[in-house]
């Protein structure tokens, strides 16, 4: 009985031990990333390249999902308003929803399952097919040439990304509330232009999804990097990426939400 406690609690101690060992090598990882970041000024093609990588390619989906959010938005803020007689703070609801919350979080979600797992994947199997070796034995820098690219492209990508979502979000709840179900139009954008701040809400807004950007962007570029050079361990690092980004994404949500908007 002793012996299995004593086993159960040195596992959970190895594991313990080893989680934050590999959060002080992420952080290293991240650290060594800003230090070889200076390739991005000197050859600014290759950040183009991945912002078309990480962030047009992402644009599909993110503009689909918006458009479906903010319908969805606008039909249940209708319900909920007119129990209470405010159908024309429709506007407000779909607004300050997509552009405080919905927007930065939704947005982050989709693309760390898009482009943090794609970015995951590649480097994965560049390390599986030695071309990162072949990198480091031509004394060319990985970490200038391979990450640091991608992850200003991704950080990039990111705030744009949210403000589309946003956008076509906001353009879905027009579409029910006033199209479909009829709410007055000018009392639709009017109070939603009253009611929205720029530093409040708007500025807060991209605040969380450029944190959302370097996140996400750094735990999928180190699950690459880390991944073990077979298939097995790059489906498994794509798999981490994606459950730890969006772990991550709700944790950070939280934290910049207390912060921003009840001044813990």
């Amino acid at each position: 009985m002793l012996d299995g406690i004593t086993r159960s609690l040195r596992a959970i101690g190895h594991r313990v031990i080893f989680s934050i060992w590999r959060m002080g090598v992420a952080t290293r990882f991240f650290w060594l990333t800003l230090l070889q970041s200076g390739i991005v000024l000197r050859r600014p093609m290759l950040v183009i390249k991945e912002i078309f990588s990480a962030g047009v390619l992402s644009l599909i989906i993110i503009l689909v999902s918006g458009l479906f959010v903010g319908m969805v938005l606008g039909l249940q803020g209708y319900d909920t308003l007119q129990t209470y007689g405010s159908e024309e703070a429709l506007g407000i609801l779909v607004a300050l929803s997509l552009v405080r919350e919905l927007g930065p979080v939704v947005a982050a979600l989709l693309f760390a399952s898009r482009a943090g797992s794609a970015i995951t994947a590649e480097i994965g199997l560049m390390k599986a097919t030695e071309q990162i070796a072949a990198m480091e034995m031509m004394a060319v820098d990985p970490v200038a040439r391979v990450v640091a690219p991608r992850f200003w492209g991704a950080v990039i990508s990111m705030p744009l990304l949210a403000a589309l979502f946003s956008a076509m979000g906001i353009f879905g709840g027009y579409l029910v509330g006033v199209v479909l179900i009829g709410v007055d139009e000018g009392a639709f954008w009017s109070q939603m232009q009253a009611a929205v701040d720029f530093r409040d809400d708007i500025l807060n807004g991209v605040i969380k999804s450029v944190v959302f950007g370097v996140a996400v962007t750094i735990i999928a570029l180190f699950e690459g990097y880390d991944a073990p050079p077979t298939a097995e361990g790059v489906s498994r690092a794509t798999t981490r990426t994606v459950v730890t980004s969006s772990l991550a994404i709700l944790a950070l949500d939280f934290i910049l939400t207390a912060f921003m908007f009840h001044g813990v």
